[in-house]
């Protein structure tokens, strides 16, 4: 099994169960369940691959897509064990983003794609599933929230990614360098409370 596999894998698992956990939250059936983990899951790879004209992971491999439907009901029958279902939903969503970003930069590289093109597909991969996951149950998506350092975390942790190949070369090490880059970040934020600084509209002269 692959590395870019097994990222694309790990960041299905993680991401199918923030959007159990956000369904559970919306309190939707069982089908809704399976749907909005799925489209958390796969949603941003799909988008990924599309751009780079090539298979879409989840069609050429079943295993992504049973594996987010079993997470979701496995979340259906236990949500009620999580006292606080959005802190955990935060703190997943923050893991899932840095090991998305880290399967996107490596699907990119595996195409021969420029080191800029690998960079975006690393943000894409990262940010897609959950903006999709939070506009269908109708929440303010994460990665729109004003501040939050998530496209940021993604942007930087792709780009560690890149610069990590070309001084280290291929393997783990610029997954690693990513996926460390881009949580670090992201959890600055949510726990630190790092910010960038948002728009202030000033009075007509």
């Amino acid at each position: 099994m692959s590395a870019a596999l097994l990222l694309d894998l790990a960041s299905v698992a993680v991401f199918a169960v923030t959007g159990a956990l956000v369904a559970a939250r919306a309190q939707l059936d069982p089908v809704g369940f399976v749907f909005v983990a799925c489209l958390t899951a796969v949603g941003g790879g799909t988008v990924r691959d599309l751009l780079l004209d090539r298979p879409v992971f989840w069609l050429a491999d079943p295993r992504p897509v049973a594996l987010a439907g079993a997470l979701a009901m496995a979340v259906f029958f236990t949500h009620h064990l999580l006292a606080s279902r959005i802190r955990v939903i935060v703190w997943l969503d923050a893991l899932a983003l840095a090991v998305a970003v880290a399967a996107g930069v490596a699907a990119a590289h595996g195409t021969g794609a420029a080191p800029w093109a690998q960079v975006v597909m690393g943000v894409v991969t990262g940010c897609l599933g959950g903006l999709m996951r939070d506009v269908v149950v109708g929440e303010v998506p994460l990665v729109l929230r004003q501040g939050e350092l998530y496209v940021t975390a993604a942007l930087a942790g792709a780009v560690a990614a890149v610069a990590a190949r070309t001084v280290l070369g291929d393997g783990w090490p610029p997954a690693l360098a990513c996926a460390a880059t881009t949580f670090a970040l992201r959890a600055g934020s949510i726990r630190l409370g790092w910010r960038l600084p948002g728009f202030r509209p000033r009075p007509p002269r």
